[in-house]
């Protein structure tokens, strides 16, 4: 690894005004004359367009994941008032901190994505290659959470979905072990490296048709559930109703509001993969900007919508949350569940509802891998990686191959402490938002800070707003940083503490160890591998 971190310093062949004002008005030979003006010759095979760059981010953000996944954390933490209004008010702060990326993304397209803007950004000091380590290392490891926790809740609604339909928690339905889920999770990774190891023209489908999945299946779900329930919430109870009843020990509303926020943010991640596709993308300085900012506004309308439909049917709150119900705690599964059973006498409406979203969370971890491989690959093609001239080498179809699967045995291996200790596996997959957000906030923050005299925008560009606009970015994400550290549950003992900050930290810790111990030494920031 030093040996290649040595082969080339960061590419100085363009300077930012060079790259911004690069001619050609776009189409494939002026991305490849502006990708080897930032340094890098072109080995991946561009041919997504805006809507399929569009479709991986969106398909990631994915509503019917997050949402699903941590309903009943929304439930918990203020209930229907903390979802309704907390979605709006995340969705803001999320598109300010995407409008600043894209703004940088413009001027900056590879696949590297944050770590080369960092090291861009800070090029006029000495803390560029510093700056790329800490940016790069946050993010890889953030989106190899965000698989993680991804593909592990695909296989626990896979082991809900079992449990309803041989019965109910309550009917004798099997519940499959802890064991039997860590199989579902391997078994789900296993497919989707596989997939990622086709040509860039499958995936462009697939995530084509993820995207439309994602979109169908909110308006089908949002209309059918509420529908078929015979009973319905109010229009009081969805806007006004804040539950305090969380058997958390806390009682502050305002403590209680920013907790249940943590459902909205989780959710809203992984757009950064409109970045990490642009070597793939045509007209990139435009294209990928887009990408991010459609996937994030769309996301925000679409999930508003779902969350109302579902919290019309939503009614007795203690028992959705309750272990002892037929999907055994799990508060989303059982709305649908109890909606169909209502109307039908029968839940297999609901597990057919449960099964649209399931397709959707394994089209959102079969892109959540995508990107991660591009990571790795741009992160390993600069010589940071363990191994790098391993995961950089692509395949005859122009696919990232080891790195793909690189992504997927990792993501594996951050699934198994589950075996052992659900908060440790917490504690890991906490990562996904934090440690991701970090990651994101990082080129914002020298965007605004060191490079504010020097930063040359691309296409894509926010004007006299992007200062403004790139400092609430890095408030908000300071802001999320601390409250999504705070204690969840009191008394605070070693089963209920918020390993956030932990794992966080102990990231941080690593990444700084490693580059004083040694990276300091041989990595410079990104290198060229263009000939001579």
């Amino acid at each position: 690894m030093a040996e290649e971190g040595q082969r080339g310093g960061y590419s100085r062949l363009a300077g930012d005004e060079e790259v911004a004002t690069a001619s050609g008005g776009g189409g494939g030979d002026y991305d490849e004359r502006k990708l080897r003006l930032l340094g890098y010759e072109p080995q991946l095979k561009r041919n997504l367009s805006l809507l399929s760059n569009f479709a991986v981010s969106f398909s990631i953000v994915s509503v019917l994941t997050g949402i699903t996944t941590l309903f009943g954390t929304g439930l918990q933490f203020g209930g229907p008032a903390t979802m309704v209004y907390g979605w709006p008010i995340a969705g803001a702060m999320t598109l300010v901190v995407g409008l600043a990326m894209a703004e940088i993304c413009s001027a900056y397209p590879t696949s590297g994505g944050l770590y080369f803007w960092s090291a861009r950004l800070c090029s006029h000091r000495r803390w560029g290659p510093f700056a790329s380590w800490l940016t790069g290392w946050f993010n890889i490891v953030g989106q190899w959470a965000v698989t993680t926790s991804v593909d592990f809740s695909l296989a626990q609604l896979i082991q809900v979905i079992i449990l309803l339909s041989t019965g109910g928690n309550n009917g004798g339905g099997y519940m499959a072990s802890k064991y039997v889920v860590i199989a579902f999770h391997a078994a789900i990774l296993l497919s989707h490296a596989a997939i990622n190891s086709l040509p860039i023209t499958w995936l462009s489908f697939f995530g084509q048709f993820a995207a439309a999945w994602n979109m169908l299946g909110v308006f089908v779900l949002m209309i059918a559930v509420p529908t078929v329930a015979t009973e319905r919430a109010s229009a009081k109870f969805v806007f006004t109703h804040f539950n305090t009843e969380n058997n958390a020990g806390i009682h502050s509303n305002f403590y209680i509001f920013v907790l249940g926020l943590l459902m909205s943010q989780y959710t809203l991640t992984g757009y950064d993969a409109s970045a990490h596709m642009t070597e793939e993308t045509k007209n990139a300085d435009r294209n990928g900007p887009i990408g991010i900012i459609s996937a994030i506004g769309i996301s925000i309308i679409v999930g508003w919508g779902y969350i109302l439909g579902i919290t019309f049917a939503v009614k007795d709150i203690p028992y959705l949350l309750s272990p002892d119900n037929d999907a055994g705690g799990y508060a989303i599964a059982e709305v649908f569940y109890l909606a169909f059973k209502s109307r039908y006498g029968s839940g297999i409406g609901g597990i057919i509802c449960l099964g649209i979203i399931a397709v959707a969370i394994y089209f959102c971890g079969m892109s959540s891998v995508t990107s991660n491989s591009r990571m790795a690959y741009a992160f390993s093609r600069d010589g940071a990686m363990p191994l790098s001239s391993v995961w950089h080498k692509v395949n005859k179809h122009e696919v990232p191959i080891n790195a793909v699967w690189l992504s997927a045995l990792i993501s594996l291996c951050m699934a198994l402490p589950s075996l052992g200790s659900l908060v440790a596996f917490q504690a890991m997959v906490s990562i996904a938002t934090i440690g991701l957000y970090v990651a994101y906030a990082l080129p914002i923050l020298f965007r605004v800070t060191l490079a504010r005299k020097h930063f040359v925008p691309g296409p894509f560009n926010l004007g006299r707003c992007g200062v403004a606009v790139g400092w609430a970015a890095v408030l908000w994400v300071a802001t999320i940083t601390v409250l999504f550290s705070l204690p969840v549950s009191y008394p605070v003992t070693k089963d209920t503490l918020n390993y956030t900050p932990v794992a966080v930290g102990g990231l941080f810790l690593l990444v700084l160890s490693s580059w004083l111990l040694s990276a300091r030494h041989w990595f410079k920031g990104p290198i060229t591998n263009l000939d001579g």
